[in-house]
């Protein structure tokens, strides 16, 4: 059959499964995955026969949105809360696992040159940080206290103060992707590039492992947050950029509803970096090194393990659950 024919024969199919994902039309969650299962055969035909045709592309976003329509409308008897960060965000993080990837490897590209500018230019860190934040650690430095900052202002006060800034960077980080993405790059650029080339400074003062104790006791959540809500950005930017076969106002509400759940996911690790730099940090020179280490990894672990392990658990679950077939990655 040419790809014409195939087109017009299954064009109002295809229209009711968009009704479908809108919801402009109601359907339960069996009629749903009929619906997909209908879906499948019409991509499976279309990759043999017309493999690097736009139909593809077209019924394969088509089918990856009605997949987590699936699990979004087939619920069990479970609190939402529940469901959206146990269900809901990780299969939304598994579809746009790529998105992840460009994100960190941004992230370790910027952090390298802001260690690199650091090593080879004396003056960049007073460029990215300030004379008075680099004269004013120096002197913490001398009196044996690098990370003495962490300590000023009382538990609740910098708590509330140091949450809602990071707060605010996470959302200027996210909402700045609908600038086509390129907001979203240049602030990510920006907060490694400083973190690289302020970790520098530290170890070329000789007190590296100091810094560690002071920044990643919080660091490893608030950073790793900041990342993930980067992902979302791009995202954001990519429904705009890359409509595919919707147009640009559908694919930006999906973009848009999609990036929002996992920006809002990094919420409680903000939250909790919060915590820790107002309750925990403070105390870093004080404490012993296998709380530090043990703080820092399990922090670390803890927010890893949801975006980037968890995601693939539940895919893979859900998958044996329904054993129906699974769309390629967005």
């Amino acid at each position: 059959m040419r790809e014409v024919a195939f087109i017009k024969q299954n064009k109002s199919k295809w229209l009711e499964f968009e009704q479908a994902i809108f919801g402009k039309t109601k359907k339960n969650p069996d009629e749903m995955a009929s619906l997909y299962v209908h879906l499948i055969n019409d991509l499976s035909y279309a990759q043999t026969y017309y493999p690097k045709s736009k139909t593809v592309v077209y019924l394969n976003h088509l089918a990856a949105q009605i997949y987590q329509k699936i699990y979004k409308t087939k619920r069990q008897e479970t609190n939402r809360i529940v469901y959206f960060f146990s269900i809901e965000v990780p299969l939304i993080v598994y579809q746009y696992r790529r998105y992840l990837m460009y994100a960190f490897l941004l992230f370790f590209m910027s952090v390298g040159i802001g260690v690199l500018s650091a090593k080879y230019d004396d003056s960049f860190v007073r460029l990215i940080m300030g004379d008075q934040y680099v004269n004013m650690t120096l002197e913490n430095i001398k009196k044996g206290n690098p990370v003495a900052v962490y300590e000023s202002g009382s538990n609740w006060g910098g708590f509330i103060v140091i949450t809602m800034n990071n707060l605010y960077v996470g959302a200027k980080c996210y909402i700045y992707g609908i600038f086509a993405g390129l907001g979203t790059f240049f602030i990510l650029l920006q907060n490694c590039i400083m973190l690289g080339s302020f970790q520098y400074f530290f170890f070329k003062q000789g007190v590296f492992w100091e810094s560690v104790q002071g920044i990643w006791i919080h660091g490893s959540m608030e950073i790793f947050a900041i990342v993930i809500e980067a992902a979302a950005g791009f995202i954001l930017g990519a429904s705009i950029l890359f409509p595919r076969t919707y147009s640009r106002m559908n694919s930006l509400k999906i973009g848009f509803k999609n990036s929002l759940k996992i920006f809002l996911a990094t919420m409680p690790f903000t939250f909790a970096a919060g915590f820790l730099e107002g309750f925990v940090t403070r105390y870093s020179i004080e404490m012993p090194n296998w709380l530090n280490v043990f703080i820092i990894l399990s922090t670390l672990s803890m927010i890893a393990f949801y975006f980037l392990i968890f995601p693939f658990i539940v895919n893979k679950k859900m998958q044996s659950i329904q054993k129906l077939p699974q769309p390629n990655s967005k």
